[in-house]
């Protein structure tokens, strides 16, 4: 089975500042700590709060068929980590105050739901791989690679603040966000 993380890699360059489009709905996030119309220190708390999925292992554990119950605990707990991280980002992206560029806000709320359904979809899968059976390898593991394959569905959406070109150049101009753009997280592809 192959674990494709890569896109993980994606989402960091996205709220880094790198892509374009998506029309995902979400509440408008509002918060009493504004950035006083700076777009350079809004982006910079956008990338901040985005840095708690940054922050997670992005390697798999090593899968090991001689013994299940092990592999199973193993990606339970994998699962619970990224579940747990994705929704860290999404809880900390609503928090991070009032854009001061219009169209901003929307666009941090649209990525603060793309952060939950991800946290949701890893968290759904720990719940699949908690459930299976140890002994078969395909139950929970499909779970799990099923997840990380849905990623793919959550790019599009992360990909807003290019579009407001104000916030593109203020992310080119955070600390916080040259932080996100230099992570790398890994890629791997567990054998079974």
């Amino acid at each position: 089975m192959k674990f494709r993380l890569a896109v993980v890699a994606a989402s960091l360059a996205v709220v880094a500042g790198c892509g374009s489009g998506g029309d995902t709905a979400s509440p408008t996030t509002t918060s009493p700590t504004g950035t006083s119309g700076d777009p350079v220190a809004y982006m910079d708390k956008v990338c901040s709060a985005s840095a708690a999925f940054a922050s997670v292992p992005k390697t798999p554990p090593k899968l090991d068929a001689n013994d299940p119950a092990k592999l199973k605990a193993d990606m339970s707990a994998y699962m619970g980590q990224l579940s747990a991280a994705f929704d860290r980002t999404a809880n900390q992206l609503r928090e991070v105050g009032p854009s001061p560029v219009p169209g901003g806000d929307e666009q941090v709320g649209r990525m603060a739901t793309t952060f939950a359904e991800i946290a949701k979809s890893f968290n759904d899968a720990k719940v699949s791989v908690d459930q299976a059976d140890a002994n078969d390898p395909v139950g929970g593991l499909q779970a799990a690679g099923e997840a990380i394959a849905r990623l793919d569905q959550f790019v599009e959406p992360l990909k807003q603040l290019e579009a407001t070109p104000e916030l593109k150049e203020a992310a080119e101009r955070a600390e916080a966000c040259q932080k996100l753009r230099t992570a790398r997280p890994s890629s791997s592809a567990p054998t079974s």
